[in-house]
């Protein structure tokens, strides 16, 4: 089946098994950052944007994006370098395989929640396991990263 649809603005057209998951394609496309993790939408690590919404690419058929555009890490570099300096400096970040699809929920997260609490960014978050951190270091880094942005001090 034919599909046409946009990875990080560039407009892709191809022929595709109708069944064809995703991150499959993703991946295939070059967009590494894309990880295959569990593939039962439990762990986050597929984790892309389709129209602006974060999406688990895992267990999504391509062929629901025809049409519409999907952002990876690789299309929203200098954010994710940005917020990685966050995670860095926190400890955050020890082997970095759950990064990519942490990044790009909290990237999302930011543009959509204006002045998110902890329990917010805890909610927003669930579903991105990472086997190396307790998660608090992570949590710090995401208040540090909105503080930053919104140029004010984190009350949540």
């Amino acid at each position: 089946m034919e599909i046409k649809l946009w990875i990080n603005d560039k407009l892709i057209t191809d022929n595709v098994e109708p069944d064809m998951p995703m991150l499959e394609f993703l991946r295939d496309k070059g967009c590494y950052s894309v990880k295959r993790g569990c593939e039962t939408s439990n762990c986050g690590l597929c984790t892309v944007w389709l129209e602006g919404k974060p999406i688990l690419s895992c267990t999504m058929p391509l062929m629901r994006a025809n049409g519409k555009h999907i952002t990876t890490l690789e299309g929203l570099q200098n954010e994710a370098m940005e917020f990685g300096a966050f995670l860095a400096d926190e400890g955050a970040d020890q082997c970095g395989f759950c990064n990519p699809g942490f990044i790009m929920n909290v990237l999302a997260m930011e543009r959509e929640l204006e002045s998110p609490t902890e329990e917010d960014i805890k909610e927003y978050l669930t579903g991105n396991l990472c086997r190396c951190t307790g998660y608090m270091g992570q949590l710090r880094a995401v208040k540090k990263y909105i503080e930053h942005k919104r140029g004010v001090k984190f009350d949540g």
